[in-house]
């Protein structure tokens, strides 16, 4: 039995809510069971150094949890400096939306996504890239109803989903409580399509077989084709 008493194959509740800043060109809200992420979307009229004259734009993405997101107060990264961890995730979240995203139709403009972890009960990184494309999705619409785009650059969705094996079985989905005492932790990036775009794989324990990374990839596929239609579903909403 898991701790939270759901089935090997059982998400956790996910609701996005949209509209959640004034200022960003896009926003939402995701909540993942008890994980809470804001996201927010900001266009800026320039790009890198390295990305200058050459017509192309840039999608990057920065990540961070307040200091009471878990169970005791952690010190602010803006003065102690980002940990590694940190800049592992905002780079994953960066490549995810990247992975969907049409640089030269965005023309030599920069969308940053700000990913802030309200609440942290495990996943948020998938919760960020889940949100963080909403944002994003958010933000082009905003772009493309003042005619500042000649196509979409969105290509397709990208959502991610963590699995695990937790006491010998393969279950989706992990908060915190399985996550801490998994013996295999992995986090699938997956476009609606079906496209792989990064697999994050690491036995804490015993190696995991072929036969439970292709149960695992399964049950990932299962997940973002669910989170994917709750994205769907948000942006229904949001025109409406």
């Amino acid at each position: 039995m898991r701790p939270s008493g759901r089935k090997p194959d059982e998400m956790r509740p996910v609701t996005i809510e949209t509209g959640v800043s004034k200022h960003a060109e896009g926003s939402c809200l995701i909540a993942v069971g008890e994980t809470r992420v804001l996201c927010t979307a900001t266009l800026e009229e320039s790009v890198p150094g390295w990305l200058k004259g050459l017509g192309r734009g840039w999608v990057t993405a920065e990540y961070g949890m307040l200091p009471r997101a878990t169970g005791t107060r952690m010190r602010r990264e803006a003065k102690s400096g980002q940990s590694g961890r940190t800049q592992e995730i905002q780079r994953l979240i960066g490549r995810s939306l990247r992975a969907v995203t049409d640089l030269d139709a965005l023309g030599e403009r920069s969308i940053v996504i700000d990913c802030d972890v309200l609440q942290a009960d495990g996943g948020t990184r998938c919760a960020s890239i889940t949100g963080g494309w909403v944002a994003l999705r958010l933000c082009i619409d905003w772009m493309m109803r003042r005619d500042m785009l000649e196509r979409d650059p969105v290509r397709d969705h990208v959502a991610a989903i963590s699995c695990g094996i937790y006491g010998g079985e393969v279950i989706l989905d992990l908060d915190y409580a399985e996550d801490s005492e998994a013996e295999t932790d992995a986090n699938f990036v997956i476009t609606g399509a079906g496209g792989l775009v990064e697999i994050q794989a690491t036995a804490e324990e015993e190696p995991f077989t072929e036969e439970q990374f292709g149960r695992m990839l399964a049950l990932a596929r299962q997940g973002c084709a669910a989170l994917v239609r709750a994205q769907q579903r948000t942006l229904e909403g949001a025109d409406a």
